[in-house]
């Protein structure tokens, strides 16, 4: 209801399609900066990454976020400059930019003909040819001109003579610069193919995804608590990396997204839940198309499953078909705004409890139980969370509630070989302690200067701004 009223996307959408016999899966993103959290935990389970970036508004703050942990994880990045039919910034200027902001070697595929109003259309640079635009139809073959160089005269009557003459410099300078992508740069995180296009007329994505289906990693190994697990192995193993509870608001249900590591997954077939030490099996397993959910019978490596939840699944759990490992990597980041969460209905406690759980179960927000009280705080990356917690507490639990600002800047994870020092510092400072849900223990802090006196005072304690859900043993 909010993505509606706002125009906005706030959580993470899975799609699955079929493009020129390849199956892909793709996990749509939150594009606002106040949903980064979800954004981040989501690239956990890609094995590549499709960046869009505004070509009206350039490199923004998510974006910069999000390519460090592209980054960190060494995930191959592919880069579409959207709304090129909307007067944006100067082809090279937005090349410039998105390398120094994100540092990041860009490798153009396709030119783009103008922008604005006076957009034609792309070069293709792989295929020599060109891809012409017209507002609200999607690209077919008609409006793709076969021509062997771009010197041809049928170039000057389609695109005019100025234009022909740009786009002959234009291409000679690239060309010259660039040369042919090495596709070992770009799976390796250091170079990025570049796309330009129209996402909301269609123009521009068929050659990205040409490229894509040819160049993108087939589903990788991945690192375990206790060894490296790779696709082509037998036996099952995958991990939950979202929770979405009333996907459907007319039904009370709650989905966890598996992504597959290796081996096959099958419905009605028993695997082990790790943490839980106990054998599940799923009689509903679902693909996404959209909003659609379809029952499949069987997944592979690199496929995305929905499965039917009842409250056992946490992020970071693991499936598998009798091993006892947990994928790592998969991490919890400090929030940047807390607030207390104030019961304005005590008839409804109950609902609350239950509706705060399964929220931050899910990962938009994480919840905090302060020592010495019993204060409900919520820490959230940007404002707009708590709103969507709000508008989700009275409509899916009926539970009405209102935030107090609380005076903290960041939560910090405590660690520490000496347990007893923990305890100290923990009754030291009783008004900054809390738990996480998972009841590790966190200081709130309430500036940059207390956080650091902390640190210098406090030698045998490790402050972590982030928080990983299993780790390598």
């Amino acid at each position: 209801e909010i993505e509606r009223q706002r125009g906005i996307s706030v959580a993470t959408s899975v799609m699955t399609f079929e493009y020129k016999g390849m199956l892909i899966n793709l996990l749509d993103t939150p594009g606002h900066k106040d949903f980064a959290e979800d954004t981040y935990r989501t690239l956990t389970a890609v094995d590549s990454v499709i960046l869009v970036i505004d070509s009206v508004n350039g490199v923004e703050a998510q974006t910069r976020r999000l390519m460090e942990v592209c980054r960190m994880r060494k995930t191959p990045v592919i880069v579409f400059m959207n709304k090129l039919d909307r007067d944006g910034k100067n082809r090279f200027d937005l090349l410039e930019e998105v390398e120094k902001e994100l540092n990041l070697s860009l490798h153009p595929m396709t030119w783009p003909i103008n922008s604005g109003k006076d957009f034609k259309g792309v070069y293709n640079l792989t295929d020599k040819n060109l891809v012409l635009f017209a507002a609200h139809t999607k690209a077919n073959d008609e409006s793709v001109v076969e021509i062997k160089d771009l010197s041809e005269k049928l170039v000057d009557e389609r695109l005019g003579e100025k234009d022909a003459a740009t786009l002959r410099e234009d291409v000679e300078l690239v060309d010259g610069v660039h040369g042919e992508l090495d596709i070992s740069e770009y799976r390796s995180g250091n170079v990025a193919p570049v796309f330009f296009g129209s996402a909301i007329n269609n123009f521009g994505v068929r050659e990205m995804l040409d490229t894509f289906i040819t160049i993108a990693p087939d589903p990788q190994c991945r690192q375990t608590t206790v060894r490296e697990v790779c696709p082509g192995e037998e036996k099952l193993s995958g991990f939950i990396f979202k929770i979405h509870a009333n996907l459907d608001p007319k039904h009370r249900d709650r989905i966890a997204f598996l992504r597959v590591c290796s081996g096959r997954f099958e419905r009605n077939k028993y695997f082990h839940h790790v943490r839980l030490d106990r054998d599940f099996r799923f009689s509903n397993p679902y693909s996404f198309l959209a909003r659609s959910k379809d029952v499949i019978e069987e997944a592979f490596p690199g496929d995305v499953v929905g499965l039917f939840d009842t409250g056992n699944f946490k992020i970071g759990d693991t499936l598998t078909e009798g091993d006892n490992f947990y994928f790592t990597g998969i991490p919890s980041f400090s929030p940047e705004i807390f607030k207390e969460v104030v019961n304005k209905d005590p008839m409804k406690t109950k609902q609350l409890e239950k509706g705060l759980l399964q929220l931050t179960d899910e990962g938009v927000a994480q919840l905090f139980s302060q020592f010495g009280g019993n204060k409900k705080i919520i820490g959230c990356v940007g404002e707009l969370q708590f709103e969507v917690i709000q508008y989700r507490l009275l409509h899916e639990y009926s539970a009405s509630v209102e935030f107090r600002a609380m005076p903290f800047y960041k939560a910090c994870w405590l660690t520490s070989t000496d347990p007893k020092k923990l305890l100290e510092f923990s009754r030291f400072k009783q008004s900054n302690i809390a738990e996480d849900k998972d009841g590790h223990m966190v200081y709130l802090a309430q500036s940059e200067w207390f956080l650091n006196t902390e640190r210098t005072n406090n030698p045998d304690i490790e402050f972590h701004f982030t928080s990983e859900i299993h780790k390598a043993e």
